[in-house]
Formats: C-alpha cells, structure tokens, sequence
C-alpha cells in the first residue's frame, strides 16, 4: 500500500510541472550552434564536457555540433543554452555586445533558457 501512495505521489509530482519532461528514457540530440563576433565566426572549443566526468552536454570535434547525450529522465531545464555556456565557463552575454540570435533562421530572445531541439540551428551574433 505505501508503494503504491509513493508511486502515485510521484507520478503526480512528475506530471505538475506543466510538460517540463522532454522524455523518461534518454535522448541523443544533436542541436548545431555558430557564433558570430563582428560578423567574424568564432571557433567553439572541442571537447567541452568531456574529461574524467562525461558532461551530457558537450562537444566533440564535429562542430558545431553540441551533443545532448542523457539516459533517463531528461528535463527541460537540462538542455536549455544556458547549460551549455555553464559546462563552457562562459557567460553568453560577456563574449560580446548587442547579442542576437536566430534558431533555424528566426530571430528568438530566449537566450540562455532557449530548450535546444535536435537538429536546431543556433546562431549567436554580437558586435
């Protein structure tokens, strides 16, 4: 009886937080992000993430590819922009002025809480 309460509580707590769930099993996504400085592109790092703890937001060497990599339960605010600038040690604001940004080519101003998709086309562009 009290497994079964726990379980319903749980399901209950998981479903109210308005569709924040992305999926219960994983997701291997693949969003592309690009910087722009002065109309220069910037090089993202490879390897962001990766080290002796496998970040599941990182990158590898096909840039500009971000891998999102998570088994389990994945949350929204595990993939939101910001996550990414965080595993970086970056502050997405600071790398430049006027920040714009487009996702598959419309103007969004979500910024860091933007929740990247797979097969998304970030680009970031700063004066």
């Amino acid at each position: 009886m009290i497994l079964l309460v726990a379980g319903a509580w749980l399901s209950k707590t998981l479903s109210s937080k308005n569709g924040d769930i992305i999926a219960k099993g994983g997701i291997h996504w693949h969003p592309m992000l690009k910087i722009f400085i002065s109309g220069k592109e910037y090089e993202i790092p490879q390897n962001i993430g990766l080290g002796a703890i496998h970040i599941p937001v990182h990158t590898h060497e096909d840039l500009p590819l971000i891998h999102l990599e998570f088994n389990g339960l994945v949350k929204k605010d595990d993939i939101k922009l910001g996550v990414f600038f965080r595993n970086w040690d970056k502050d997405m604001h600071s790398i430049g002025s006027d920040l714009k940004m487009t996702v598959n080519g419309k103007e969004n101003s979500e910024y860091e809480n933007y929740v990247m998709q797979d097969g998304d086309k970030i680009e970031l562009y700063y004066n």
